[in-house]
């Protein structure tokens, strides 16, 4: 990777991932600039950040926190816009060569949008923007040749399997799961679970979304669907295994048999650095992995009785059209309510369920259709909470 840095715009750069990327981009300076930086609300290290790393443009999507932002990096020359619109915008800018969409939800869906109309390189970490919209997105990057770098560890471990099996056909991919803090517990001990309990990921540190979205095993639902755009694969070509130490992230098997694997520690800096710097594998000092202090490796079925979030998905990406935006929809405003006491754990698999049943279905919905269903299917969510 000689000559020009890349220049990289970071979507939701105060997140979990947004900061690791950034830990990335400090470690291969000489590789990779940052263009732009955007937060939904965190003001405070969206500054810290611009700081450091003098973007050219900041975001910050909550209008009230503009003049805080502003006053903080006027001197340092930074641009500062604020508000969704400026968010879906900013990516278009000319400089910028690889988009990493780090939103938490379908607020990635416009944006990245623009940013493939614009002709960007996508590091997806978004997975809700295949799942809302996965035949709108796959389109528009062929028309605009557009490619997508998967930023998620197990469509990450996908991707790097494939790499020079491009005239192999798959047979079935491996998604592998950590099976959350509640794996092996049965329905009737998941009835009084709380969010702190919830909240208490094994393996991973994540944002609370994404976890409580591990808990649940929506998480790997949505997964489910993402993988399905990702790489063109039918429902029953892709399969689920629960693999409580995380260390095969997923695996690839061949029509031969043969199966690919991709392991490593549970540490989410080496599939964002995959994505920035493919072709290339860059060095760097992050953590190894040893097979002598991890000598059991397991795997089980994933129980779909006790977590049915992932049964939802399977019938939601079979059905089609607009049902994973409903999924979508209903379970950000489970999970919202699940973390401000308002449901109890086991319930947001029944108000998502509802929202499938009572939503209105669109065979081939476009963009206008996958906005109103989002929205219609968040009032719905709400008046059943």
């Amino acid at each position: 990777m000689e000559g020009k840095k890349k220049q990289i715009a970071i979507l939701g750069s105060t997140g979990s991932i947004g900061t690791q990327a950034l830990d990335v981009i400090s470690e291969h300076s000489n590789l990779f600039e940052v263009e732009v930086l955007t937060a939904n609300n965190n003001s405070k290290l969206l500054i810290e950040q611009a700081i450091k790393f003098k973007p050219n443009t900041v975001v910050i999507a909550n209008e009230e926190k503009y003049k805080e932002v502003n006053d903080a990096l006027f001197k340092l020359g930074v641009k500062v816009f604020a508000g969704q619109q400026s968010l879906e915008e900013v990516v278009e800018g000319e400089n910028i060569d690889v988009v990493l969409t780090a939103l938490v939800g379908y607020s990635g869906l416009k944006p990245t949008i623009r940013a493939i109309k614009a002709k960007k390189t996508i590091a997806l970490a978004n997975k809700e923007t295949l799942v809302v919209a996965g035949d709108l997105i796959t389109k528009l990057c062929y028309e605009n040749g557009v490619k997508i770098y998967p930023v998620d560890s197990e469509h990450s471990a996908i991707f790097q399997c494939l790499v020079g099996e491009t005239y192999n056909p798959i047979e079935k991919i491996y998604l592998t799961a950590s099976g959350g803090p509640f794996k092996g517990k049965l329905r009737a001990d998941l009835t009084n679970i709380t969010k702190t309990q919830a909240l208490k990921h094994p393996n991973w540190e994540m944002g609370a979304k994404i976890t409580i979205d591990s808990a649940s095993l929506m998480n790997k639902g949505l997964e489910v669907i993402e993988a399905k755009w990702l790489f063109n694969l039918k429902a029953e070509q892709i399969n689920v295994v629960v693999h409580p130490q995380s260390i095969i992230h997923s695996a690839v098997q061949f029509e031969d048999g043969s199966i690919k694997a991709q392991l490593g520690v549970p540490d989410m800096k080496l599939p964002i650095q995959y994505a920035l710097g493919f072709p290339e594998r860059l060095k760097n000092t992050f953590k190894r992995f040893s097979f002598i202090d991890s000598p059991n490796l397991t795997f089980e079925k994933p129980d779909l009785e006790t977590f049915r979030n992932l049964q939802l998905a399977y019938n939601a990406m079979e059905k089609g059209g607009n049902t994973p935006c409903i999924l979508n929809a209903a379970n950000e405003i489970a999970v919202a309510a699940f973390l401000k006491d308002k449901i109890g754990f086991l319930n947001m698999s029944d108000l998502i369920a509802n929202c499938m049943e009572k939503i209105t279905f669109v065979s081939n919905p476009t963009l206008e259709d996958y906005v109103a269903t989002n929205k219609e299917t968040r009032i719905l969510a709400n008046e059943l909470l």
